[in-house]
């Protein structure tokens, strides 16, 4: 497995990586509609390309083929980073992919905290982030294009 900064050439890929990984993990609990007019908006190839400029975002790649990713903001002056996404193709989680996506993040930001949003009723997100030590912070609605999100705010603290 090799993680990187994601290239422009790159892009389609995790463009797929998004799509499939949101419609395995949002089924039944996001409207195929609203899943979709999503993706079509944060994860288009002029959206992606306008984030790797602005933030950092990785690329985890096994035989030169990416199969997750993960977008940091830019570390805060407060020395905080939120995550705001990571996702990992469905046939190739629980391979530490994920894992290693969050390690490298924080190994090269250099956080004291990294924030992530998972919706409530993403067991598996949720899940993971709490087995890599994420606690809960807070809980609110998200108005998600007319659809209601029961959102969980978690945080990673690495200043122990």
């Amino acid at each position: 497995m090799k993680i990187s900064l994601m290239k422009p050439s790159e892009i389609k890929e995790v463009k797929n990586i998004a799509e499939l990984s949101w419609h395995d993990t949002y089924e039944g609990i996001i409207s195929e509609e609203v899943r979709t007019k999503f993706l079509s908006q944060a994860y288009n190839e002029d959206v992606l390309l306008m984030r790797l400029e602005r933030s950092p975002f990785y690329v985890a790649k096994v035989n030169d083929q990416v199969l997750g990713f993960a977008n940091f903001s830019n570390k805060k002056e407060n020395g905080d980073v939120e995550l705001a996404a990571i996702y990992l193709h469905p046939a190739h989680q629980k391979q530490g992919l994920g894992s290693a996506l969050l390690e490298f993040g924080c190994k090269q930001l250099n956080p004291d905290h990294v924030f992530v949003e998972v919706e409530s009723d993403n067991i598996k997100g949720k899940s993971f982030y709490e087995k890599k030590g994420f606690n809960v912070v807070d809980t609110f609605d998200d108005n998600f294009d007319g659809h209601i999100l029961k959102t969980v705010r978690m945080s990673l603290n690495l200043t122990t």
